[in-house]
């Protein structure tokens, strides 16, 4: 009988290259990603209303000004006229 051989598989290569990860000084990480790359999979979880989203809702994002801006801009606009 052969010896069991076993791995630890942390994903695609390619995805984990697209990660910064940095140690922040409270030894905690912080990943830095495109919004293009976790958008499709928030939208889906969502969508499929996925209930480890409701672990996540206190959570802080930290985002760029400008997509701020047009967050609330967005937000102002999209309200049902009276």
């Amino acid at each position: 009988m052969h010896p069991s051989h076993l791995r630890i598989y942390y994903g695609p290569q390619e995805d984990r290259s697209a990660l910064k990860v940095a140690q922040s000084e409270e030894s905690s990480q912080r990943v830095s990603v495109p919004l293009g790359e976790i958008l499709p999979l928030l939208v889906d979880a969502v969508q499929s209303r996925r209930t480890w989203l409701r672990d996540f809702e206190d959570e802080e994002v930290s985002i760029s000004m400008d997509l701020y801006e047009v967050l609330l801009a967005y937000q102002h606009y999209r309200r049902p006229s009276a």
